[in-house]
């Protein structure tokens, strides 16, 4: 057999053996990353739950991550400015943005919204898990969540609720209860929940679906009356309050998340560096002291979760707005 021929026969065992000995290689900005401090858009006004989340974990995923991450406020309507600068930012895992409900209300909510959720945006990670807590006017007869729902339904078009405005997740849960319940109550938008206690203190309000940090300082003196926190299991800030699920309306779970969101085309190796780091962040004591502090837990997931759970979170609320027939005013 002559040269050519043992090239010939011989050329595609060698080619295959080079492919499968050839070593799998991340590409340099993966392999180095993070290389510099990561900015963290929190995309409200300074103070309150996603003010103290968000500097918590900029805390410890720069710890955990080893580099820097700093928290930096972009405020705007329904956090869709800083939001939508972080979708438009180099795709090098380097702005990062964490988000609330609004991300995946928004878009059935308005007209319009600069970007695609589920297109422009990746989850990097879940980052806890927040119940709300239905309150009521001291003057409520109502003791109970039974007594209240039975108030409630005798007396249709007598009772109104707060929430921190229209699509908020306070405004979607007292939606989402009268859908489920058949009570008749008026919509009654604050520019912040926090604002409306005075009104209900005063018997002006009658009850509210409020977060369980700005519940809890008119609770503890019993200001306003606690009633029933809205997860499905009970809340460690309200450990004698029964849940929705529990005082009889079954299945009703309102959550006020977070979650981490990159833009879409940062790659893969990299989203799966920041989402070890938030991992092993979340599961700190010193983070879960923190969030404990304003009713919340830290909860991880990995991006595939992630992206799952906001793609339920989106029907579930989309069908309330459509179903209540909500639009931004």
């Amino acid at each position: 057999m002559n040269t050519a021929k043992l090239i010939r026969r011989l050329a595609p065992a060698l080619l295959c053996s080079l492919f499968v000995a050839a070593p799998i290689t991340l590409p340099a900005a993966a392999q180095s990353y993070p290389a510099k401090p990561i900015k963290l858009v929190l995309p409200y006004a300074p103070g309150g739950a996603t003010d103290v989340i968000g500097r918590t974990l900029a805390q410890y995923l720069g710890e955990t991550i080893g580099q820097p991450v700093v928290a930096e406020n972009r405020t705007g309507s329904g956090g869709i400015p800083g939001t939508d600068y972080v979708v438009r930012s180099a795709p090098d895992g380097y702005t990062l943005v964490m988000m609330d409900p609004a991300l995946i209300i928004n878009p059935t909510l308005l007209p319009s919204v600069p970007f695609d959720v589920f297109k422009d945006l990746q989850v990097v990670s879940r980052v806890n898990s927040s119940p709300l807590v239905l309150v009521v006017t001291p003057g409520m007869p109502a003791k109970t969540y039974a007594e209240f729902l039975t108030y409630a339904k005798a007396n249709p078009g007598k009772l109104n609720f707060s929430s921190a405005g229209i699509g908020t997740t306070p405004h979607l849960a007292g939606e989402m209860f009268k859908q489920q319940t058949g009570v008749d109550a008026v919509h009654v938008p604050y520019r912040g929940i926090g604002q409306s206690y005075t009104d209900m203190m005063a018997g002006k309000i009658s009850f509210a679906f409020s977060s369980a940090a700005g519940a809890l300082p008119f609770t503890k003196d019993e200001r306003v009356r606690p009633l029933a926190v809205t997860s499905l299991k009970r809340a460690a800030i309200y450990p004698n309050t029964p849940t929705m699920d529990e005082a009889g309306l079954k299945g009703f779970d309102v959550d006020l998340w977070y979650v981490l969101l990159a833009p879409a085309a940062v790659p893969a190796p990299i989203v799966a560096k920041i989402n070890e780091a938030m991992v092993k962040a979340l599961a700190l004591p010193e983070v879960k002291t923190a969030f404990a502090k304003i009713g919340a837990e830290p909860v991880s997931s990995t991006p595939a979760e992630g992206a799952a759970f906001i793609k339920s979170e989106y029907e579930k609320w989309k069908k309330v707005l459509t179903d209540g027939n909500i639009k931004e005013q």
